[in-house]
Parts: C-alpha cells; sequence; structure tokens
C-alpha cells in the first residue's frame, strides 16, 4: 500500500481461565501451562502509512502512553526492521481495556499490528513468522496471534489452539486496583511458591472445554492469586465477598486485577442480573462479554 492507506485494527482482551505457575528457571522466566480466552472487550486502532517522521501515535485517553514505552509503537518499529522498511507509521487509539487488570490489552493491541502491518505492507507473512517477532515484545502476544483459545506453556509463547469452552460468557469485574506483573512475580518467588508437577500435568482439556460453566469454575485454579492478594489484601476480599454474592466460584484473571466468573449461553439474564448485584453491593465496575469472540480483525480503510 502506499502512504495515505490505512488499516482498522479491533483486538480483544483475554483471560485467564486456567494459569499454573513454576518456579523461576535459570533463563529469568517463570515456566507457565495456562488456558487463556479472549473476552469481548475491545481496544481498536487505526494504522495509517505516512511518507516520513517514523512512529507517530494519539490516543483518546490521557493515561495512556503514546510514546515509545506503548506496545503499539515497540511492534511497529519491530516489524519495520525485519521488513526493511522504515516505521512511518500514524496510530490513532482508541483504549477501552483497562490497563494493569491481567486482561492483556497492551499484548493484544501489539499482535494486532503486526497483523494490520502484514495487510497494510502486503507483506503476505504467516503467523509463525509474525510470532517470531510477536514472542520479542511479550509472553501474551504470540497468544492473539493463533486464535481465541489457547493453551499457552513455556513462558507463554508456546501456543497449541483448542476448542473454545462451552461456557459462553464471562462475567468480568475490574476493581479499581492497578497490580504490578513484576511486583506479583517477585512476591510469588518470595513466598517460595509454584513447583515443577504444577506445569508438567496438563489436565484433559476436551473433557473441560465441553464443561458447564459450573463445572469448569470448580476446576479452575490461579497460582498468582496469593501473591497478588499478599500484596493487595482488598483484592482477596472483593474476590471472596463476589463468590459469597453470587454463590459460585470467581477467579482472579492473570496477575489481576480484574476478577471473573463464566456462565452458560442460556444464562445471559442471570448473568447479567449477577453483574448489576456486583456492581450495586460491591460497587465494582462490571460487565458481561462473550467468551473467545475473535481475537484480531482487521479492515482495510479506502
Amino acid at each position: 500500500m502506499t502512504a495515505g492507506s490505512a488499516v482498522r485494527v479491533t483486538t480483544a482482551a483475554k483471560i485467564n481461565l486456567h494459569l499454573r505457575v513454576g518456579p523461576l528457571a535459570p533463563n529469568g522466566f517463570h515456566p507457565l501451562m495456562s488456558w487463556m480466552c479472549t473476552a469481548g472487550l475491545f481496544d481498536s486502532f487505526e494504522l495509517q502509512a505516512t511518507t516520513s517522521g517514523g512512529v507517530k501515535m494519539l490516543c483518546q485517553r490521557v493515561d495512556v502512553p503514546t510514546d515509545s514505552s506503548n506496545l503499539i509503537w515497540r511492534a511497529v518499529e519491530a516489524m519495520a526492521s525485519a521488513a526493511g522498511r522504515e516505521p512511518n507509521i500514524a496510530v490513532s487509539l482508541e483504549k477501552h481495556i483497562p490497563m494493569g487488570g491481567g486482561l492483556g490489552g497492551g499484548s493484544g493491541n501489539a499482535a494486532g499490528t503486526l497483523v494490520g502491518l502484514n495487510r497494510l505492507w502486503n507483506l503476505n507473512w504467516p503467523t509463525g513468522t509474525l510470532s517470531e517477532i510477536g514472542a520479542k515484545l511479550g509472553s501474551d502476544v504470540v497468544f492473539f496471534l493463533y486464535g481465541a483459545s489457547n493453551i499457552c506453556t513455556g513462558r507463554g509463547e508456546c501456543v497449541v489452539p483448542i476448542p473454545r469452552p462451552t461456557a459462553g460468557l464471562a462475567v468480568l469485574a475490574f476493581p479499581k486496583i492497578s497490580i504490578s506483573t513484576p511486583a506479583v512475580y517477585k512476591k510469588f518467588d518470595q513466598m517460595h511458591l509454584g513447583t515443577e508437577q504444577q506445569i508438567a500435568e496438563q489436565p484433559d482439556w476436551e473433557s473441560w472445554t465441553q464443561m458447564s460453566a459450573v463445572e469448569l469454575l470448580k476446576n479452575l485454579v490461579n497460582d498468582l492469586e496469593p501473591s497478588a492478594f499478599a500484596l493487595h489484601r482488598e483484592l482477596e476480599e472483593l474476590l471472596v465477598a463476589m463468590a459469597q454474592l453470587l454463590g459460585r466460584t470467581v477467579r482472579m484473571s492473570g496477575s489481576g486485577s480484574t476478577l471473573f466468573t463464566l456462565f452458560d449461553e442460556p444464562e445471559r439474564s442471570e448473568a447479567v442480573a449477577a453483574a448489576a448485584k456486583t456492581t450495586e453491593v460491591l460497587g465494582l465496575r462490571t460487565g458481561v462479554f462473550e467468551l473467545a469472540p475473535i481475537a484480531i480483525a482487521v479492515t482495510e480503510i479506502p
């Protein structure tokens, strides 16, 4: 495409339905085993080719960085370097996924940038090539390149797609707590959490995908909850209160702070009522979101 051409990219949030974490490895990373699914909360942005000036970025939210610390910016530069071209791209970002909530918004944005530029620059690179670039940007980036429901191992960059869960809805609650992922992992190490066995023994994923929401929730674990709760006791209190209020299991996504529970598609009205009750009683911003929608959508702008 020529300068002035553009694409619009939409990227979903993700939740870690199940997250097992091993002890710190010699490479400086914690080995993981996680079932990750997208959730129907989306960011969108335009990537427009320009003739010069490198990366330029705008966002409607003043709390979102629009410099080289933003993963979109870094993804543009990484993609341009791999393609042997100048990173002359103007970015206009509409940010809706909360930051510091364990929802992978930045990683999804980075993955969407790789896919968007692949289309914008007519590169036609396969997903494997994009994944090699994405893995250098962040462990969760590769997840978004392979669809809506994946088992992620290694440090998160080894991805195997699996069917989406039968449970079709996620009620998400967004505490006003921004959690540092490095701080959670540091506390995880200080608490001597994590064993090799936790990440070595994989569940029967096929049977898990067919479970009802209530059945599935009983099996889900997040090994980062103890360390996140040690840093933010109020988050643990909110999780316990939400579980008691709704009468069903509640889990934390990733390193937090977003909390979630699941419902089956026929229970949509119950899910809406649960979200409303959580908002009213606990004062948490909540919503009902489709589970495992498309991770990345790209459309060309004339």
